[in-house]
């Protein structure tokens, strides 16, 4: 199973349910509910992510970081970004070191 796979057809499917007016996806509410809502969501998800992490549990770590992964996809195309292109930024940034990129950014982007 290819992870990169997975998440590159969730992304098409969160893009897909943009359209959907049905009342039964939760995916096509947040999206209406629009940027804001998908950010908020987003950071609930993230700090019970942080929690989890914290238990000795690995199971809740896990869940907690598919949530993670879904809303934050969700908040991208809330903004209308592509997936690909968050993809792209990060291969842009293989093979050079955490600190040497982080150093060479704007200094307000840090």
């Amino acid at each position: 199973m290819s992870e990169e796979n997975t998440l590159v057809r969730l992304a098409a499917l969160i893009r897909s349910r943009r359209s959907d007016t049905s009342a039964k996806s939760y995916t096509s509410q947040l999206l209406t509910a629009g940027t804001e809502r998908c950010a908020k969501k987003f950071g609930e998800e993230a700090v019970e992510l942080i929690i989890a992490a914290m238990a000795s549990d690995d199971k809740p770590v896990k869940a907690e970081a598919a949530d993670v992964l879904y809303h934050l996809l969700v908040l991208l195309e809330s903004r209308q970004i592509p997936f690909d292109d968050v993809l792209k930024v990060l291969d842009g940034r293989m093979g050079t070191s955490g600190l040497d990129e982080k150093a060479a950014r704007p200094k307000d982007q840090s």
